[in-house]
């Protein structure tokens, strides 16, 4: 990991799921690395430094940003992990629900990019990093709302990819079906890598394709990887 020793960088989701894993690689690769959770496990690793953030309060957001600049300085890398999961029908669902997958899906994610990016500006490099989904652009049954903010994410991050570059590059990283805690903590619906049945991607698989795009001398953009399970139709 040549071209990431010595940098530092945030993580919205970091308290488990595919954003410990990124803070965990990243770690591990002489990262100096915070994470951002709404919930954080208490035996979470010695080197890396937990903030309890809710992303969707702009408060929140500033007190983070201010603690991340007192602890690390400026990142230079920012990942948006943090992501909520919503399954049921557009004409029985309910709108306050679908108020919160917009919050944490959408609005959390600008609200980290307007924090933390304008430094990486100042500082002429940086890198930002969005956990997408290949649910992006594809219209499914039950899956309207979450599918309708990953769609909106991507289209967010290559709007930004156009106005930070060449200073900061920009990354989606857009999995399939993964064995996390994702599914269980979806705001409604019961689905399971099991009754999916396409099987399932590793938390750590998805870090590995992050730091795959990180790891790149500065002239190389590496700007969108979708991976799934083989088996997985979309």
């Amino acid at each position: 990991m040549q071209y990431l020793t010595g940098r530092t960088a945030v993580v919205s989701g970091g308290g488990g799921g595919i954003g410990l894993a990124i803070a965990a690689r990243l770690a591990a690769a002489q990262v100096a690395t915070a994470v951002a959770d709404i919930q954080l496990p208490p035996d979470f690793p010695a080197n890396i430094h937990p903030f309890t953030c809710d992303i969707t309060s702009a408060s929140a957001v500033d007190t983070l940003f201010a603690g991340v600049l007192d602890t690390l300085g400026v990142p230079d890398i920012l990942v948006c992990s943090a992501g909520r999961g919503i399954h049921e029908k557009l004409i029985e669902g309910d709108p306050e629900k679908w108020q919160q997958v917009i919050d944490v899906n959408l609005m959390g994610v600008l609200r980290m990019v307007r924090a933390f990016v304008p430094g990486m500006l100042a500082a002429g490099k940086g890198d930002v990093v969005f956990v997408s989904s290949v649910a992006a652009g594809q219209a499914y049954a039950y899956g309207g709302i979450y599918a309708a903010t990953k769609t909106a994410l991507e289209v967010l991050a290559e709007t930004l990819r156009q106005e930070v570059l060449p200073k900061v590059r920009v990354t989606v990283v857009a999995p399939g079906v993964t064995d996390t805690a994702f599914l269980a903590n979806t705001i409604s619906g019961c689905q399971t890598v099991e009754t999916i049945g396409y099987g399932a991607l590793s938390a750590e698989e998805i870090a590995d394709a992050v730091l795959y795009a990180l790891d790149k001398p500065r002239g190389i953009a590496v700007n969108y990887i979708r991976l799934r399970p083989v088996a997985q139709s979309f």
